[in-house]
């Protein structure tokens, strides 16, 4: 279990941010496996202390976090600050997931094309009724 496993996907994803503006404005190594960090915030800096070895006991001091077992954007920030190496494998994932969702979504409106197609002018006409009474009834539960 590595810290960046168990961060939710915004606070990854905000973190990675924070870390691209340089956000960690000092940090240190205290153990083998904890680092010290001080990352700027909204309001202050925040305090923050990331172990790797047991991610789930690094702390903040942001509201977001302090007292809880949160992997906040700032604890996130100060991991890929120490460890650049993962922020570039982060990314490098984030693209490829990209390239793949891009690729389904094409491979998606291909086969509605190739469906609309293949119906006859009736077929047709039945099946765009029902589209819109079913979009027309979802929009009224919303």
């Amino acid at each position: 279990m590595s810290l960046l496993s168990i961060a939710s996907n915004t606070s990854a994803w905000r973190g990675y941010e924070y870390y691209k503006e340089k956000k960690v404005i000092s940090w240190k190594q205290t153990s083998l496996s904890v680092f010290e960090g001080e990352v700027i915030g909204s309001d202050m800096p925040y305090h923050v202390i990331i172990d790797t070895e047991h991610p789930k006991k690094s702390t903040c001091d942001c509201p977001h976090a302090e007292g809880k077992r949160i992997i906040c954007k700032h604890k996130v920030a100060l991991f890929f600050t120490v460890f650049p190496e993962e922020a570039d494998k982060y990314m490098a994932e984030i693209e490829e997931y990209e390239r793949e969702e891009e690729k389904r979504e094409q491979e998606h409106y291909e086969q509605i094309v190739k469906y609309v197609k293949s119906l006859s002018k009736e077929e047709l006409r039945v099946a765009l009724i029902n589209a819109l009474v079913e979009a027309e009834e979802r929009s009224r539960y919303r």
